[in-house]
């Protein structure tokens, strides 16, 4: 479990803080009131994050800050000090924020960064910078923001590494940049990814305004000009990856099953008819099976529709991780799913779909009761249809049909 440590010599705002933090994220938290007892803790644990007031009984000059972070302890530094050239200081530091106490609000505040920090550590960030000094610069306050981090010196040697990690979600490029400059990055970049799957952030020093709307055009989300601050830049980087996330939460609301989190019909339609679309001329095999579960309504009239629901999330359970990344899950609606097995022979597709039908057949779903529920699957299962899509869930509908009149928990195969 995440740890964090506060230090705030306000016994009152320290324990509201705790208290909310705790409440909202369900991290262990420890209050020091002084710099010697915040040294305390830090011999005793590492933290996720620590929340540090600069004026303390001990250490009423900041001090706190430098000795924590001598610790490769994060930091985000809390004060009432409004100077500007106190915070400025403050932030040339290597901190994540600094956070001005003046309210509920400002909680609220924190409550979020941390949010953000825990969801950056999933995020992988690529800085493209032919200045070494700025990559270096870009790449600190990044790693400062718990993103994964690389970086390169141009173009073409982004691409590789987009190549090596296509699970990167954010570049970063600089526009002078020789080999290949940061536009014809940009649109090397959009001719695979769109924006839906990974941000653009352009960064230059040219104060020519039309290669600024070049770079939005070519399809770069944001645009940042050098000089930038350090807020500046965690500002615009956290709000384009939480505009990423933000869209894909709307797009697996759109294509996914509300109870199991499978693709649904529409997905699976689309998705197939792109798939046939792409394996036209290289004739690639593939398989669609049609599932669904025998006796449902026994079940759900039995235990209840709650069970009902367990058992549906239970085998699609088992359809994920049974099959590989490539293949196609779905669920039709019901107790009926579709499971496409992609690039695929017919010998092994019988396997996969007889293990399947094995491995429902030996599992045990509880009800709330804690009653012991077994159940089995009928599955039937076209090979390679040439007579198109529609045609193929036909074919494979009729053979799940075939599989129920000949007695249920088997699959059939034309």
């Amino acid at each position: 479990m995440n740890r964090i440590l506060i230090v705030e010599d306000n016994k009152t705002l320290a324990k509201l803080i705790a208290k909310k933090i705790e409440k909202a994220l369900g991290y262990e938290v420890d209050i020091a009131y002084k710099l010697s007892e915040a040294k305390l803790f830090l011999k005793k644990y590492n933290y996720f994050i620590t929340l540090l007031d600069i004026n303390l009984p001990d250490a009423p000059n900041g001090e706190v800050v430098d000795y924590v972070l001598s610790k490769n302890q994060p930091v985000i530094v809390l004060s009432a000090n409004i100077d500007k050239n106190f915070r400025k200081q403050m932030l040339q530091k290597n901190i994540i924020d600094y956070v001005n106490k003046s309210g509920v609000d400002d909680i609220k505040y924190i409550i979020q960064i941390i949010q953000r920090l825990e969801k950056n550590q999933k995020h992988k960030v690529l800085v493209v910078d032919d200045s070494m000094i700025f990559r270096k610069q870009m790449s600190g306050f990044l790693e400062n923001l718990f993103y994964q981090v690389y970086s390169v010196a141009h173009g073409e040697e982004a691409l590789g590494m987009l190549q090596t990690h296509p699970d990167i979600t954010l570049v970063i490029t600089d526009y002078n940049m020789p080999v290949m400059n940061g536009l014809e990055l940009v649109r090397e970049i959009r001719k695979e990814r769109n924006k839906n799957d990974l941000c653009i952030i352009a960064i230059s020093s040219n104060d020519d305004e039309e290669i600024n709307a070049l770079f939005l055009k070519q399809g770069a989300n944001d645009y940042i000009n050098k000089p930038f601050s350090k807020e500046e830049f965690s500002c615009r980087v956290n709000n384009s990856i939480e505009a990423l996330e933000n869209l894909h939460i709307i797009t697996n609301h759109a294509n996914r099953d509300f109870l199991t989190g499978l693709y649904n019909r529409r997905y699976f339609f689309d998705n197939m008819g792109e798939y046939l679309e792409e394996i036209e001329l290289s004739g690639e095999q593939f398989a669609i099976g049609m599932i669904d579960i025998d006796f449902f309504k026994k079940v759900n009239d039995t235990y209840g529709h709650d069970t009902g629901d367990k058992v549906i999330v239970h085998l699609s359970e088992i359809l994920r991780a049974s099959t590989n990344r490539t293949d196609l899950v779905s669920r039709f609606g019901g107790e009926e799913f579709c499971l496409v097995l992609k690039n695929i022979n017919k010998v092994s597709a019988v396997d996969i779909f007889e293990r399947l039908r094995a491995e429902v057949e030996s599992t045990i779903v509880y009800s709330d009761k804690k009653e012991a529920i077994k159940f089995t699957i009928s599955i039937g299962v076209t090979l390679n249809s040439e007579d198109g899509l529609e045609e193929s869930i036909n074919q494979a509908d009729m053979m799940l049909y075939n599989a129920k009149q000949n007695g249920r928990n088997q699959v059939v195969i034309n």
